[in-house]
């Protein structure tokens, strides 16, 4: 009996994990806390792994620290990565390794090869912890995390560049139309871009924040004619700081990095509250709170 429980516990557990839009309540989050493996970043290497600049890997792991505690104040639960090579300075950026949707987990083929097999840590961990692996990317495809998002239940986006081919696009708009997405939208990323979470975000229900210089028309188009309200943010520097690689923790409720006051009075005039946090030196790895944070479980909307 006690076996049947558990089974009964498992199975409710599987069915509520997954997310139907980037802005339900978050309620459980999958991250990997940097360890020894910066300190194959230096001055002479950094380039090498994808970071912008040499960063100071204390400091790091303490503006990580920072977004975890915002997440448990907010009642979210973070699940950490198991088992994740000790040699891949850019495995903290979990959300590329996988893409969460209503019914689990589609893990990437990174599409540049530093990254090559951090997702098979992730892929493993997510088997532990019973979410269902809906789909890896195989073959020639290339697909990073990051590459996909789903607006609401109805509306996914995915977005090719120079880490998500045209053939892992179609494999992961294929799992999305037979998941019942009825707009599976695609679109290109500005080359200054790696993914989507560099020119827009949901921030609320049908409300997204989106970088109005590099938004691709088509695209703003067709999410207004969907009935997507779109907040366009002007200030360049921002933008390039990731202002918009944020995640929402509810409906109307944001994390966002400390420092962008142009695009935090943006939101606010939307009515979108802001919570910030200091992520200046986890940026000069390339990437910030929403690159850190694979989801795993929200509130359906």
């Amino acid at each position: 009996m006690a076996g049947t429980g558990f089974q009964r516990e498992m199975e409710s557990r599987r069915r509520s994990l997954g997310a139907d839009s980037e802005c339900g309540t978050l309620r459980e989050v999958l991250m990997h806390r940097p360890g020894s493996e910066l300190d194959l970043v230096t001055e002479r290497t950094y380039d090498e792994w994808l970071f912008k600049e040499p960063v100071d890997a204390g400091r790091l792991r303490e503006q990580f620290d920072g977004l975890v505690e915002v997440y448990r104040q907010h009642g979210v639960f973070v699940h950490p990565v198991v088992g994740q090579r000790a040699d891949r300075p850019n495995a903290m950026f979990v959300r590329d390794l996988l893409f969460m949707t209503t019914a689990g987990a589609i893990i990437a083929r990174p599409g540049h090869e530093k990254r090559r097999g951090e997702e098979k840590a992730v892929a493993a961990t997510l088997s532990s912890l019973g979410v269902p692996i809906l789909l890896q990317v195989t073959g020639a495809g290339t697909f990073d995390g990051a590459s996909g998002m789903l607006v609401t239940r109805d509306i996914g986006i995915v977005g090719t560049s120079t880490r998500t081919n045209r053939e892992g696009a179609e494999q992961v708009m294929e799992q999305l139309r037979r998941m019942g997405v009825k707009h599976v939208l695609r679109c290109t990323v500005p080359l200054s871009q790696l993914h989507l979470d560099g020119i827009m975000t949901v921030v609320d229900r049908k409300v997204m924040a989106v970088n109005r210089w590099q938004m691709p028309f088509d695209l703003a188009r067709e999410l207004e004619a969907l009935g997507i309200t779109l907040i366009p943010l002007s200030t360049m520097d921002e933008v390039f700081q990731l202002s918009l690689n944020s995640v929402a923790l509810a409906p109307g409720r944001v994390v966002m990095s400390a420092g962008s006051p142009d695009t935090r009075r943006a939101l606010e005039a939307h009515g979108v509250e802001v919570v910030e946090v200091p992520t200046d030196e986890i940026r000069k790895a390339g990437g910030s709170m929403h690159c850190l944070t694979g989801v795993l479980r929200r509130d359906p909307l």
